[in-house]
């Protein structure tokens, strides 16, 4: 129940939709209960016209609080003194007055759910989507994709329906149940007390059918949320796979997922389904012994029931089974609610790792330095970067080089604070960056990385991404500095061309031009550039090379190298191995040590 009103909370403010629901669904159980009490008049007007009819009387016979005594004993006031002709005018023209009602107020009931289930899914998801962005960076490399897809897609849609379904449940089916019984009771107490057996009975055997219906639930959903991630890495590889010929294998392995869900689904769908047929059984089961009991009554002459109220009372407690079965069925289906409810809560639990401190600074520029001193980084238990000490001035272009897996990459992520050293401290101006905003130290930041990820939209919105309000002026003249403006031009539609998924529509240098571009754009004092050339063709590399220079004009620029060839005028050369620094100098210096960066230098020179 602690989960249930934890996700209860996100319909708040839950009054603004619960009273107007309350108030309709009272109105429209009242006028649907009155609706089955009319079958005793009507009965009584057109087919029992015997001496089981009890005539209409004067005498205080007939209870003020018993509107179904009060309206029998009108009809029979109407059918003493106008015929049973105009009586049973009078009948039908208040059951389509009745009809009407009950289904107006119900309409109002399901419109007020809905906006309330609608609110709650926009609130839980926005929760949760919001919530996912505010984590670091450091836990997306351990969680798989596909299984976030999930919760935030449809594991929040199960758990929207479940909570407030239930909450109809809960209100509407009981009340309902009440004013039911409180007609049979009205009728005859000693068919009612034994006819509600029913209940407890029922809800033993349904308790017991869906016992195992959680565990299931959590299950089926781990395995949707793998074929979601299989899914999203299969588009993402398509090329791979084709290129492999391993279509088959890759079917065969969606093939197998897909199998478990629908089997989980499978079996949790009979037990849901055989909620249902069992008390309806029953029900049907206790119908026969009232309508046995009931009718030898009447026809021995034994007991005070009449025809009409007989009628009334058999038509009354087949709907009683109506809110009997939205019970059982609600409690069926919350488990898998609870399931999906408890998957989401526990990502929107995850809390970030880096944290503004409350009194955190803003670094409005960057005047002077950026400093390491003696910084250690722990992937786990395995030490990535050890005793980094490393100072970069402004205006100066550190380049980052060594053999790969050395920690480079690492290094460069710890800089925007992507993630925090375990040990040591890196000062921006003198300051620890711990003591600075996050927002802050980004926004004097921009990235170009080894992988050019541009968004499914235009060109222009691409670029303009790092600065939303650029005008059209300022977004062309960040692409003439990154060398895109010109194939831009030939492209279909110009800066408003769509680049497709990931950017797929373009080139990998026409790519990467454009997230230099989009970098130029923002403006940063610092640059931070992953093998930016990496993965390209040389005539593709000679133009983002260009743009990259552009790029780094007046600006503080630390660059991961592929090729040393373009860092060789770097300001400062960093050589880093096994996580440590182990040289540091201009090109000439490192050159005359012979050490591991000429040795990188030779072996470079000898591949090309």
């Amino acid at each position: 129940m602690k989960t249930y009103f934890r996700l209860l909370s996100f319909a708040k403010p839950i009054e603004k939709f619960a009273i107007p629901y309350v108030i309709a669904t009272l109105f429209a159980i009242i006028f649907n209960t009155f609706l089955f009490t009319l079958l005793g008049p009507l009965m009584q007007a057109i087919f029992l016209k015997d001496s089981t009819t009890k005539p209409f009387t004067t005498s205080g016979e007939h209870s003020l609080l018993d509107p179904r005594e009060l309206f029998q004993s009108y009809i029979d006031k109407i059918t003493a003194q106008h015929g049973d002709v105009y009586a049973l005018q009078i009948i039908c023209v208040v059951i389509v007055i009745t009809v009407f009602l009950a289904n107006f107020f119900r309409y109002f009931s399901q419109r007020y759910m809905e906006d309330l289930r609608v609110h709650t899914l926009l609130n839980l998801r926005k929760t949760v989507f919001n919530n996912v962005m505010n984590l670091h960076v450091g836990y997306f490399n351990n969680e798989r994709k596909g299984d976030i897809i999930s919760k935030v897609a449809s594991d929040v849609q199960v758990v929207q329906f479940t909570v407030t379904n239930t909450l109809q449940v809960v209100f509407k089916e009981p009340l309902q149940l009440i004013f039911f019984i409180a007609v049979l009771l009205s009728i005859s107490v000693k068919l009612t007390l034994f006819s509600l057996l029913i209940i407890p009975v029922s809800g033993f055997i349904i308790s017991k059918i869906v016992k195992r219906l959680k565990q299931q639930a959590t299950q089926s959903h781990e395995s949707f949320a793998k074929m979601i991630g299989f899914l999203d890495e299969s588009l993402s590889g398509i090329k791979i796979i084709k290129a492999f010929n391993a279509s088959n294998r890759v079917k065969e392995k969606f093939g197998e997922e897909n199998k478990f869900y629908s089997f989980l689904n499978r079996k949790m769908a009979r037990r849901q389904q055989l909620a249902s047929p069992v008390s309806q059984t029953l029900g049907v089961l206790v119908v026969v012994f009232i309508l046995l009991y009931g009718g030898t009554m009447i026809l021995t002459g034994q007991g005070s029931l009449n025809g009409g109220e007989f009628v009334v009372y058999l038509a009354t407690f087949s709907q009683v089974m109506q809110p009997i079965k939205a019970l059982t069925d609600s409690f069926s289906g919350i488990h898998s609610g609870i399931s999906a409810g408890e998957r989401v809560l526990e990502l929107i639990d995850t809390k970030p790792e880096l944290n503004n401190k409350p009194n955190a600074e803003s670094l409005n520029t960057f005047e002077k330095s950026l400093v390491f001193e003696n910084v250690a980084f722990n992937y786990g238990e395995k030490q990535v970067l050890r005793n980094i000490n490393l100072t970069i001035e402004k205006g100066q272009t550190i380049a980052l080089v060594g053999p790969s897996g050395g920690g480079k990459s690492t290094l460069m992520d710890l800089i925007p604070r992507f993630h925090d050293p375990k040990s040591g401290i890196v000062k921006i101006d003198g300051i620890d960056y711990k003591d600075l905003t996050v927002e802050s130290i980004r926004s004097n930041m921009g990235t170009v990385n080894q992988e050019s990820f541009l968004f499914n939209d235009t060109i222009f919105n691409n670029i303009a991404f790092a600065k939303p309000d650029a005008t059209e002026a300022e977004v062309i003249a960040a692409a003439k500095i990154a060398n895109a403006h010109d194939f831009i031009e030939n492209t279909e539609n110009g800066y408003q061309t769509f680049v497709g998924d990931r950017g797929n529509r373009l080139s990998g240098g026409q790519k990467q031009r454009v997230c230099i571009a989009r970098a130029v754009l923002a403006n940063p004092p610092i640059m931070l550039l992953d093998e930016a050339t990496s993965a390209l063709d040389t005539e593709s590399e000679k133009l983002v090379q260009e743009a990259l220079n552009n790029l780094m004009k007046n600006r503080t620029s630390i660059v991961i190298a592929h090729r040393l060839s373009t860092i060789q005028h770097a300001d400062k050369i960093v050589v880093i191995d096994k996580g440590e620094v182990i040289e540091t100098g201009s090109h000439q210096d490192l050159m005359l040590k012979n050490g591991l960066y000429k040795r990188l230098i030779d072996m470079q020179a000898f591949n090309d």
